[in-house]
């Protein structure tokens, strides 16, 4: 639903188009009236709009001079005039205020129909190109869902992106977006301050209104609330935070920003942050990182080549030795997280290759920070200190051995076997991969490049395939048996969704599959 405002003296006609809207069957709603310009921009400062429809001539402030102050307090508003004068000059003056059309009065509901069409479809597109600006800064799920209001999309903004600072105290539970929202709304005021989830699980983008306080007026006739909200920064950011016993680490872009720019900063930002954080929950300057890849970068690869030697091997007792004295490169106060992560990811594709017969994984494989790992690791970031997530680390690292060295632990190729005779056993049922792993004590990555493997498909695709499989032969076999009955039975609810699924994978739909056999 769309919000409208009126701006009409008349106060007949005023109710006249506010009926026409209003039986019109248009998702528009009239969601004030105003009676003269002045009255119009307060309703407009007050409460939202999307549409604003006003007279040319009114008192006080007439309708071209609303539309240019309303255009500043939204950009994205968009504006009708309505008049009985239908004089050249005013309609050239309303183009150069981009008014989206000019309406001549008696309006009728026909006309009024057209205009209102064509702006929603316009307005429809305008959103979808805003909130496509946020995709890859904002949290998916988040964006499907949240308004964009207009404070959001128009004007500079000041950018920080802050985080949770690594082993924190408080839980991670506690680091949630209505509690950081609550914590800086109380020190900077909600009114100008959006706070975003990013798409880095513990992470938010904060944004506040550039230019709301002039940084050049006299800073002894502000409030000290007012001062404080003026140096809205890294530092005042994780102030406010931490005073509501929220431990953080703070990023800030260095120049305000606007919604068509955002995704560019963001990204350096989000780099930035991941490329400089310490282990002690600091950004390291730049040049202290160079001067650390000349130091031990080498030592680290020298290091992680001999664990992984001793994983091959089943040197379980040399393999935690070793990394119970060489854990400290990687949680001293200066250490990245980047680098700790890492490892932490290197550590389960070693562990993952380790249940088959020393065989390598294919050629070109990447092994990075980005890599995927098991979910029981990521809860060793969670610990509330470098020397909690070490004990933790190792007790996962010998459980990861106990489970190499278990009887009837095979090969890669038996392995797959196994798991590709259970996947057939469960065609009737809907099975996750993370349900798998589980079946078979591995990684849920490690079950992926398993499949890719042997199959050249994802764990998603193999199994559809099984069941589509399955689905042909009860076709094929029970000329009688309904699709939908089929679809039940292998767990997709939705007939529909497994008729597209079915003619994804058949080429056919399974109504013309039942019809060819």
């Amino acid at each position: 639903m769309y919000n409208a405002i009126i701006a009409e003296d008349s106060k007949p006609i005023l109710r006249n188009i506010q009926m026409l809207i209003q039986s019109a069957g248009l998702p528009v709603r009239v969601a004030a009236t105003a009676s003269n310009g002045l009255e119009a921009l307060e309703q407009l400062k007050s409460q939202p709009a999307d549409i604003l429809l006003t007279d040319i001539r009114m008192p006080k402030l007439d309708g071209l001079g609303l539309i240019e102050q309303a255009k500043k307090l939204n950009p994205r508003l968009q504006t009708v005039l309505i008049s009985g004068y239908s004089d050249f000059e005013y309609a050239r003056r309303a183009l150069n205020l981009q008014a989206f059309d000019y309406l001549l009065k008696p309006v009728d509901q026909g006309q009024l129909v057209d205009v209102l069409s064509r702006l929603l479809e316009q307005l429809r597109e305008q959103q979808q190109s805003d909130r496509r600006l946020l995709e890859g800064v904002v949290d998916y799920d988040y964006l499907a869902k949240m308004p964009l209001e207009p404070e959001l999309l128009g004007g500079e903004k000041k950018l920080v992106l802050v985080r949770q600072r690594p082993f924190a105290t408080e839980s991670k539970s506690g680091w949630e977006l209505e509690k950081v929202t609550a914590a800086l709304a109380r020190c900077f005021g909600a009114d100008e301050l959006t706070v975003l989830p990013s798409q880095q699980a513990g992470q938010f983008v904060i944004l506040k209104d550039e230019g709301v306080y002039n940084q050049s007026e006299d800073q002894a006739t502000l409030d000290q609330a007012s001062v404080e909200r003026s140096r809205f920064g890294e530092i005042s950011v994780v102030g406010a935070l931490n005073a509501a016993g929220l431990s953080a680490v703070a990023l800030a872009a260095v120049q305000p920003v606007e919604l068509r720019a955002l995704s560019a900063v963001y990204g350096k930002l989000e780099r930035t942050m991941r490329d400089r954080l310490t282990v002690s929950g600091c950004l390291a300057s730049s040049l202290a990182g160079e001067q650390e890849v000349g130091t031990s970068e080498a030592t680290k690869l020298a290091i992680q080549v001999q664990l992984a030697e001793w994983i091959v091997q089943r040197q379980k007792e040399r393999f935690l030795l070793l990394l119970r004295q060489s854990l400290s490169h990687w949680l001293h106060d200066s250490a990245r997280m980047m680098g700790l992560e890492r490892l932490v990811s290197f550590l389960v594709d070693e562990f993952g290759l380790g249940g088959q017969d020393g065989a390598a994984e294919a050629e070109g494989e990447k092994r990075n920070g980005a890599a995927v790992y098991d979910e029981e690791l990521r809860a060793l970031f969670a610990a509330a200190s470098p020397e909690a997530f070490a004990e933790s680390l190792y007790e996962w690292c010998a459980a990861q051995f106990d489970r190499l060295q278990e009887p009837g632990k095979r090969g890669g190729e038996e392995l797959f076997g196994q798991i590709d005779r259970y996947l057939r056993q469960n065609l009737y049922v809907q099975l996750s991969i993370a349900e798998a792993a589980e079946q078979f004590h591995v990684s849920p990555s490690y079950i992926s490049r398993l499949i890719k493997r042997y199959t050249g498909s994802t764990f998603v695709h193999h199994y559809m395939e099984l069941k589509i499989d399955e689905a042909r032969r009860l076709l094929a076999s029970e000329p009688d048996v309904k699709v939908k009955h089929v679809s039940d039975a292998l767990g997709f609810g939705d007939p529909h969704y497994f008729s597209k699924v079915f003619k994804e994978y058949a080429g056919c739909s399974p109504t013309e599959y039942k019809d060819n056999v």
